[in-house]
């Protein structure tokens, strides 16, 4: 297995974790709301609210996976030898497009508890 196949499962990797922190992060806030709004309802539905004191720690998690996965993408690789994933543009171009549809969604869940009063 050559390096850039590995940095990119690497960053794949890295990627899926911040999404799953920042699910984790934001079901406190956002999973009572969204089975409230569905109709879902009952004493329980209050009980995913003691996942609160876990939701900085998931934050900073969630924040750290997504700056390793950006420095990752974007430092400079060393010179790849030609046919290899590395060496072609439109390849790392691809991933970081991806890179940044995954940042914005997870940044807004991550910022819902700010927001979701004027949803209400």
């Amino acid at each position: 297995m050559n390096e850039s196949a590995t940095i990119s499962g690497r960053t794949a990797w890295v990627q899926i974790g911040a999404v799953l922190a920042a699910i984790g992060a934001s079901l406190c806030c956002v999973a009572p709301l969204v089975l409230i709004s569905i109709g879902v309802g009952g004493a329980w539905v209050s009980s995913l609210t003691a996942l609160e004191p876990y939701r900085p720690i998931l934050v900073i998690a969630t924040l750290a996976l997504l700056a390793f996965s950006g420095w990752q993408l974007y430092r400079r690789e060393e010179d790849c030898a030609p046919g290899e994933a590395c060496a072609n543009p439109a390849v790392k171009r691809r991933q970081r497009l991806i890179f940044w549809l995954i940042t914005f969604p997870v940044l807004a869940l991550l910022a819902f508890p700010w927001y979701a009063p004027a949803l209400l």
